[in-house]
């Protein structure tokens, strides 16, 4: 009998793309972690893989209106994006800085 798997990499970006508490919960933990050392990095990265697991920067190019070429730039380790970026790729993504920054502190008042 043959068993099929899938790397954690493809599990991980199939729970961003379908689970939105996944997601937030990701995005959430990288944020609450942006004051460490990589810390920026780290947020830049996990908005970016939640981009590639629901349509790429390709997609999120078009939605946004933003050049793709400035967001491979941008979502990577030592992308300096502006703020009115990271905010309208978030939206565009569906979940919204907002809805990041309350995800952690409802999590915590449900303790």
């Amino acid at each position: 009998m043959t068993i099929r798997t899938r790397s954690h990499e493809d599990s991980v970006l199939q729970m961003l793309r379908d689970d939105e508490a996944f997601a937030l919960e990701y995005l959430s933990v990288a944020l609450e972690e942006i004051d460490e050392d990589g810390g920026e990095d780290s947020f830049l990265v996990a908005i970016r893989r939640v981009a590639e697991a629901r349509g790429g920067l390709l997609n999120l190019s078009q939605n946004t209106g933003l050049n793709r070429a400035n967001l491979y730039r941008s979502l990577a380790v030592g992308g300096d994006p502006k703020l009115s970026t990271i905010l309208k790729v978030l939206q565009a993504l569906g979940v919204g800085m907002s809805k990041v920054v309350s995800h952690r502190a409802e999590e915590e008042a449900c303790a």
